[in-house]
């Protein structure tokens, strides 16, 4: 597990966007957090770093929100489902297999109902109001090569 921590929703965005220098298209991130934790600023700077024009915003109430970049993104909130069938009825799998990257809030609520191949990236409050902290976890096969480029991008940030 890979540990970062953030000193404001611009660093946040910042650190998200290096991470998005490592996206494939089928890619699947997990968002877990608190409310207001930062799942939303994560989404927003992964998403300029893929060329994403528009306002990114919480999809709490569309549940799925697709945005064109160089790799077409797909913001996804699960807080909302009370089923893990819902999660299923979404089909994410498909939309993935059109070549885009999802990152989904709420994931780790998901998460059983999802291929076991993903980037959780765990998000908690810091000491401070605008601080978080950061816990990246690979599950799965098509992230484990890139653990090493996954630190490399997220060092400057790097808990202590």
């Amino acid at each position: 597990m890979l540990s970062a921590a953030t000193k404001s929703a611009d660093d946040t965005r910042e650190l998200a966007a290096q991470v998005a220098t490592l996206a494939k298209p089928g890619d699947l991130i997990l968002l877990a957090g608190d409310l207001g934790a930062g799942k939303t600023a994560f989404a927003q700077g992964f998403g300029r770093a893929l060329g994403v024009d528009e306002p990114i915003v919480s999809p709490t109430f569309t549940l799925v929100r697709t945005y064109p970049g160089r790799m077409p993104m797909l913001h996804v909130d699960v807080y909302r489902l009370d089923h893990l069938q819902e999660v299923v009825d979404l089909g994410l799998a498909e939309m993935l297999d059109e070549g885009g990257v999802a990152l989904i809030e709420w994931g780790d609520m998901a998460a059983p109902s999802l291929p076991a191949d993903f980037l959780e990236v765990r998000i908690d409050y810091g000491n401070a109001d605008d601080e978080r902290r950061f816990d990246f976890r690979i599950v799965g096969p098509s992230w484990a090569p890139r653990h090493r480029a996954l630190q490399t991008a997220v060092s400057r940030w790097s808990a202590a």
